[in-house]
């Protein structure tokens, strides 16, 4: 099979903007060569997150993963025994509500992570392993005794607060208290549960991101995976990757930057990673741009909502067509093999 270039331009759908006179920032956003370098636009089903989106589209089952499992696993924290991750995002708790924070300053990053880490030996009797990635946001795995808590808010939706049990709730507290106010709050909580082989089209694959999320799917399905934290690092390792096999390339600063509710950021990044695909990939043969759900500008949260991929690979679909997710990726790959 000729090897294929998968790109997830993460969260790129959305709202219409007022802003923009009602188009949405992809509409407004210039990119040329994506446009023309798939001309074939079809559509799919979103999933509410990127990770229930991809399990699906890489082997044609919804995960049955916890978040912060998928995560730990692409971090390659340790899982072993009856281990349970934590998803340790940004947040404020106040008046009994957890207000997710994003687009946190440096200073504030500093401050909580700093915090962390001073306290961090609270929690050596559950052997904590952790890992931080962009903007202060990490997953720990713990040997963790507590009942887990139940219906905690998932970010980026503000919820009711829900105290966290013993240990790992004081340290909680402890860093709100030494920050003044941000600290981190845990959610996607679990262990490692099923998982499924990819799809037989895509047995082999080099998983590129910054994204632990994406990486765990990468890394639970058996594929090699590489965390690259710079955006514009991430294309001449894909392009190296691409002469070996099928290569999935990340763009999770479209999704980041709508959680700002930055349209502006967004519309850049996306005329961004537009040239920088035409200065590597204008020669590869086969590409697929694709999307996982919308993120809102206006609101900053996910929609739920049919998403578009486009290609240049010639199908049986016809333009314009929804298809199925489970079977979106060894449909559109089958008159390659």
């Amino acid at each position: 099979m000729q090897n294929v270039l998968f790109v997830l331009l993460d969260g790129m759908e959305d709202h219409p903007n007022p802003e923009l006179g009602g188009k949405k920032p992809y509409e407004v956003a210039k990119m040329p060569f994506i446009r023309k370098k798939a001309p074939h636009l079809h559509w799919t089903t979103g999933r509410g997150y990127t990770q229930l989106f991809l399990n699906e589209f890489w082997t044609g089952h919804p995960p049955e993963v916890a978040r912060a499992a998928l995560e730990a696993e692409g971090l390659k924290l340790d899982m072993s025994g009856d281990r349970t991750a934590f998803r340790l995002s940004p947040a404020y708790i106040q008046d009994g509500t957890v207000h997710w924070a994003y687009g946190v300053s440096e200073e504030e990053e500093t401050r909580f992570v700093t915090s962390m880490k001073k306290n961090l030996s609270m929690l050596d009797d559950m052997k904590p392993d952790i890992e931080f990635f962009v903007h202060g946001r990490s997953v720990i795995t713990l040997d963790y005794r507590e009942e887990i808590p139940q219906n905690t808010p998932q970010a980026p939706v503000d919820g009711p607060y829900v105290p966290i049990p013993g240990k790992l709730g004081e340290f909680i507290s402890k860093v709100r208290e030494e920050t003044g106010g941000i600290t981190v709050y845990p959610w996607g909580i679990g262990k490692v549960g099923k998982s499924f082989p990819p799809h037989g089209c895509i047995e082999k694959m080099v998983h590129i991101s910054d994204s632990p999320t994406a990486m765990g799917i990468g890394a639970m399905i058996g594929h090699e995976t590489h965390i690259v934290p710079d955006l514009d690092d991430r294309f001449p390792i894909a392009k190296e990757a691409l002469k070996k096999g099928h290569v999935f390339l990340h763009m999770d600063e479209v999704d980041e930057y709508s959680h700002e509710k930055d349209h502006m950021k967004k519309i850049k990044v996306l005329e961004h990673i537009d040239s920088m695909m035409e200065e590597y990939f204008s020669d590869v043969e086969n590409i697929v741009f694709f999307v996982d759900h919308g993120t809102s500008c206006i609101t900053g949260q996910h929609i739920l909502m049919d998403v578009p991929f486009r290609t240049n690979i010639e199908s049986e679909f016809k333009e314009g067509e929804k298809v199925e997710l489970a079977t979106l990726v060894p449909r559109l790959l089958e008159r390659l093999q």
